[in-house]
This record gives structure tokens, C-alpha cells and sequence, in this order.
């Protein structure tokens, strides 16, 4: 079994406790390459959330590695002009030489979210139609022929330059878990991104991703069938789940018990934590992108550890 593990770089934690510096992420982000983590991310946000703009961060992490994939977990693309968005990732492409993953969603619809849209003069109303047409015409520029688009946007034999280092593109991962969401995954995209919240419904949600695909023509196995993970590993359990906790309520500013509903996470020893990242496997998983909550360097030691007793 080809199993990948991806670590979420800490941007907005580091804005949550007043130390932006880039720096100690880089160095971060060169750790976990350096143990063998196959893939780093950074999320996004203007205001709802704030922290590091995630494509220019990732041209820092592309600098500084060389076989890691970079991904976005995730991008919001409604926010941003597709056009710009385009030549950006083309760049970033280039930048890393072909390892980009687009991973993408729509945003939750809470309060803070919608007022982002609207500081960004983004209608909210239709925005997945927004997203979706955005990047079809980022798809369309990216093939590296004059692009002519009457849409939402204007584009008159359009030529962009440079193209992305990879052919066609880097891959597009949508996040979501609903059904509309596994929906467009299917007929659409290159993975599929949700957050959870367990291993018991990601065998079934999959496996209905992978038929919506086969129904639109595409080969399932093309996809890619990635989470994203939340863990504390600690030895006291109880104090890991507090822990845990206690970073959602500040991260999201919503109580711990919503967001657990929504996202998958675990506080335990190390053991335990293995046993909980292969449930996920035996479910169907390929990718598992990592969000720690504590001590980021012990954590990348210790699931590194894990994975060897995997033997992934």
C-alpha cells in the first residue's frame, strides 16, 4: 500500500500567538522533508482567520525543499481573480518544479466567512458556481493556447506565461464532505479533500466519489483520496483531548463540539494515534495531511515514528 503523509504548516497558529516570523516555519517545512514527510500545506484566509498568504509563503517552501509536494489546505478561489490565480500557481509551479497540489474549497457559511467575501467584493451567493468556472478558466489558460472565455470573466485569445512546470497544470483537490461536495470531486477534480470527522464513513463516502466518477467517464483511480487530520499525542489522553479542544474554540471561534463534527481529531498516546491513522487507511485513505496541535517539532519525531511501525 502507497501511503502519503502531508504536514500543515502552522500559519495561523503563529498568527494566533503574535509570532508571524517566517523563518522558524521554513525551517519546519525543511524538517519535515528531511524525515520523509511526502507532502507540506498551508491554508487560507484574508480576515475570517488570519494568517500567512498561502502562495507566497509556498514559494518560501519551495526555496528551501526539493522533493516535498506543496499544497494548499485549502485555497479559496472565489476570493481571487482566476486569471491572476492562474499566472500565481503557474508560477508557484515553476517555483517547485512541477510539485504543486491546488487543493480548493468553497468556505464554511458562518459570519466571518461572509463578511471576508465581502471586504474582498466577492459576492457570496454562487460561489461555487464562481469557484468552478474560475477554474476551468485557469485549466483553459494553462494549456498554453490563446483562451478565449465569455463567462463571469472576459478573455480575449488570453496567452499566459510562463505555463505551469507540469503539463496541464498542477493536480486540483476539492475539500468538502457533503454530497454535492463528493459530487464535484467525482466529476471534476483530481482528489478528493474532506476533514473528516471519522474512519467509519470515509470507506462509503469514497467509494461513492469513485462511482460518481466512473459515471461521468473519468477512471476513479485517477483520484486521489486524501483527509485532513487533527491530532494531539500526548500520553495523558485526557490532557491531549483538552488540549484539543481548547485549539478549535481559538482557531475557529466556534465551540470544540461543532467543529469536532466537522473535522476529524485525536488526543492519546502515540499508539493509539497509530491505530487511529490507519483506520483511516484501512478505509480507503492515500494521503493524510497532518494538523498538530502542540509542540510541532516533538510531533513531527514522534508521527514519523509511527509511520516507520506503519511501514508506510
Amino acid at each position: 500500500m502507497t501511503m502519503k503523509l502531508g504536514y500543515l504548516l502552522p500559519t495561523r497558529e503563529r498568527i494566533m500567538t503574535g509570532e508571524p516570523a517566517v523563518a522558524p516555519m521554513l525551517t519546519l517545512a525543511e524538517k519535515a522533508e528531511a524525515l520523509g514527510y511526502d507532502s507540506i500545506w498551508v491554508g487560507d484566509s484574508l480576515l475570517a482567520r488570519p494568517r500567512h498568504e498561502p502562495i507566497t509563503l509556498l514559494a518560501g517552501v519551495a526555496t528551501r525543499t526539493t522533493k516535498a509536494a506543496l499544497g494548499t489546505a485549502v485555497l479559496l478561489p472565489a476570493l481571487r481573480n482566476p486569471v491572476l490565480l492562474a499566472h500565481q500557481i503557474a508560477t508557484l509551479d515553476q517555483i517547485a518544479e512541477g510539485r504543486v497540489i491546488l487543493g480548493v474549497g468553497i468556505a464554511t457559511d458562518v459570519p466571518n466567512i461572509r463578511a471576508e467575501f465581502t471586504a474582498a467584493g466577492v459576492p457570496w451567493d454562487k460561489r461555487v458556481g464562481r469557484m468552478l468556472e474560475g477554474l476551468r478558466l485557469c485549466r483553459a489558460l494553462w494549456q498554453g493556447e490563446p483562451v478565449d472565455w465569455d463567462g463571469r470573466w472576459q478573455v480575449e485569445a488570453g496567452v499566459l506565461g510562463p505555463m505551469p512546470y507540469r503539463a496541464g497544470g498542477p493536480p486540483i483537490w476539492i475539500g468538502g464532505q457533503v454530497e454535492a461536495a463528493r459530487q464535484r470531486a467525482g466529476r471534476e477534480f483530481d482528489g478528493w479533500f474532506p476533514t473528516g470527522p471519522h474512519a467509519e464513513g470515509f470507506a462509503a463516502t469514497w467509494a461513492e466519489v469513485q462511482s460518481v466518477a466512473r459515471e461521468a467517464g473519468r477512471a476513479p483511480d485517477a483520484l486521489t483520496p486524501a483527509i485532513y487530520l487533527t491530532l494531539a499525542i500526548d500520553d495523558d489522553a485526557t490532557a491531549a483531548e483538552a488540549r484539543i479542544d481548547d485549539y478549535l474554540q481559538q482557531y475557529y471561534g466556534q465551540p470544540a463540539a461543532v467543529m469536532r463534527k466537522r473535522q476529524a481529531c485525536f488526543g492519546g498516546a502515540p499508539a493509539a494515534a497509530a491505530d487511529w491513522l490507519a483506520g483511516f487507511a484501512a478505509a480507503g485513505a492515500r494521503h493524510l495531511v497532518l494538523r498538530f496541535v502542540g509542540d510541532h517539532d516533538r510531533l513531527l519525531d514522534t508521527v514519523a515514528g509511527l509511520r516507520a511501525d506503519l511501514d508506510w
